[in-house]
């Protein structure tokens, strides 16, 4: 049985995209006990952060007949919040920085939140139906 979504984020700067998540974001962490640092990039330990509730969508790459929408296949992450504005406030605070302004995307409102060593991730309000607290 699946317990669980385990996400991956890669990053040119390891130590600063765990050090963001740890202390801006204020996730939750353990530290593998396996490793007390980075062997690869001399990073302090491995952390692996708690992330909360959680969903997945599934977006098609094409639309009908084998049109494309322009969104190859991948794979993204989002955070979502009850009120992006609020949110936005909260984590300015702790030195987080955004890359775009709020937008209505339909789906929700939109911003981009930047990370360090890695790209930016999508922070937003979402206006669908959420799954994550079933």
């Amino acid at each position: 049985m699946i317990t669980a979504v385990h996400n991956l984020v890669y990053s040119d700067d390891a130590a600063a995209t765990r050090a963001f998540f740890r202390d801006v974001l204020q996730w939750p962490f353990v530290s593998d006990s396996a490793s007390t640092e980075d062997e690869a990039t001399g990073a302090d330990a491995w952390l692996i952060f708690g992330t909360g509730p959680s969903e997945v969508g599934v977006h098609p790459t094409r639309g009908p007949e084998g049109s494309s929408w322009g969104a190859p296949r991948h794979h993204a992450m989002s955070l979502m919040c009850d009120n992006l504005q609020a949110t936005m406030h909260d984590l300015a605070s702790r030195g987080a920085s955004f890359t775009t302004e709020p937008a209505d995307h339909g789906y929700g409102l939109v911003v981009m939140l930047a990370v360090p060593g890695a790209d930016d991730i999508q922070l937003y309000e979402p206006r669908h139906t959420t799954a994550y607290d079933r």
